[in-house]
């Protein structure tokens, strides 16, 4: 029998963290951000909260930034995710390759949807609001039953914490 596991999804921070989106990912067994982190204050904030895996998105530049790989491999609760931030770039079938979704950002828009039989999940944008939608984040739960996704809409003043 599968354990039970939360991975917390973010993505495209641009350099801003929200207080919200740390607490939003509280109590998560790991954060997976998608790519445009920023700069790299933002993932050592959330290394305080719980283990980090981390891809560049097509805006990190700069030495720390090239330590992050394009794509990334994460296990959660006996399941597989594909990380990559720009999913037009995907260069795999994901069910063939065993993975049972993939975690992908670029978009900024929040979306959930499975397609031949793998679930994608764009968690949206979690740093300064932009072009009209939402500032999101997402928890993404592996259990016996299978994968489920809570999207989580930031509601904020616009303060953030790092690099702002």
């Amino acid at each position: 029998m599968l354990s039970t596991a939360v991975a917390g999804l973010i993505s495209d921070t641009h350099g801003f963290l929200r207080a919200e989106a740390v607490e939003a990912l509280r109590g998560c067994d790991v954060i997976v951000h998608a790519g445009d982190v920023g700069a790299p204050e933002i993932l050592e904030r959330l290394e305080t909260v719980a283990p980090v895996r981390a891809v560049r998105g097509n805006m990190d530049r700069g030495g720390w930034a090239a330590d992050l790989g394009s794509t990334e491999v994460v296990e959660l609760a006996g399941r597989r995710l594909y990380v990559i931030h720009d999913v037009g770039t995907l260069d795999l079938d994901p069910a063939a390759a065993g993975f049972d979704a993939v975690v992908y950002g670029h978009t900024h828009r929040p979306a959930s949807e499975t397609r031949g039989g793998v679930l994608f999940v764009n968690p949206g944008a979690a740093g300064h609001r932009r072009f009209d939608l939402p500032v999101t984040v997402a928890r993404l739960r592996s259990g016996p039953d299978g994968l489920e996704v809570e999207h989580v809409e930031l509601v904020s003043d616009g303060s953030g914490e790092g690099v702002g």
